[in-house]
């Protein structure tokens, strides 16, 4: 083993190598590093990369399921601590901004191990929070659809959470980007012109 990895022990090189390439890739985007070059950045041996994640998609794959992880785990306290959907929409957006480099990575399924086990479970997990609490407003109203309303909910903040990320959004929105999707995503729950009643009942 050269010098520059014995420094590591156990899974710290597994975790220095994740983090160089979230580093890399808040600097230069998932496509614009090698392994080689992660190596450099961390500075450990060219084939250390490749042993613990056998290529750069193998990587990719591990950050993935990792932000799936945390994201699921945000969107499960704001669901605990407020009950809300919009709230667990804010904090979609919230993790976005805090994890830029794991949310560039997560829904790029070119990037990935499709057929990764770790990787299904944990997209499963977080979409089960992200469908979850719309489920409810079927049992009051039969006609209501909880998947469609889920996929409008999703899109919007997964929308606005990319729109902000690239500075496209209006300055007059502010600089606080929850404070901001909060704001936006409650149009979600007020009544369209002339109907009775909102996309997804109250925040």
């Amino acid at each position: 083993m050269p010098v520059t990895d014995r420094r590591y022990h156990h899974g710290a090189l597994r975790e220095a190598l994740v983090q160089a390439a979230l580093d890399a890739i808040r600097d230069v985007g998932p496509g614009g590093w090698s392994l080689r070059d992660l190596a450099r950045r961390a500075g450990v041996s060219h084939a250390a990369p490749a042993h613990h994640f056998g290529d750069k998609r193998g990587l990719l794959t591990a950050i993935a399921t990792d932000g799936y992880r945390r994201l699921a785990a945000e969107l499960d306290a704001a669901w605990q601590m407020s009950g809300s959907f919009l709230e667990v929409g804010v904090a979609y957006v919230r993790f976005a901004v805090r994890h830029r480099a794991h949310f560039e990575v997560m829904y790029r399924p070119e990037l990935h191990h499709a057929g990764d086990e770790a990787l299904i479970a944990a997209r499963a997990a977080s979409a089960e929070h992200l469908y979850g609490p719309v489920e409810t407003e079927a049992a009051v109203d039969p006609s209501f659809d909880p998947e469609h309303a889920a996929v409008a909910a999703w899109s919007l903040v997964h929308g606005f959470a990319a729109l902000w990320l690239n500075g496209n959004l209006p300055a007059t929105l502010g600089q606080d980007p929850e404070a901001a999707a909060r704001d936006v995503a409650a149009y979600l729950f007020r009544p369209p012109p002339g109907g009775d009643r909102a996309l997804l009942g109250k925040p």
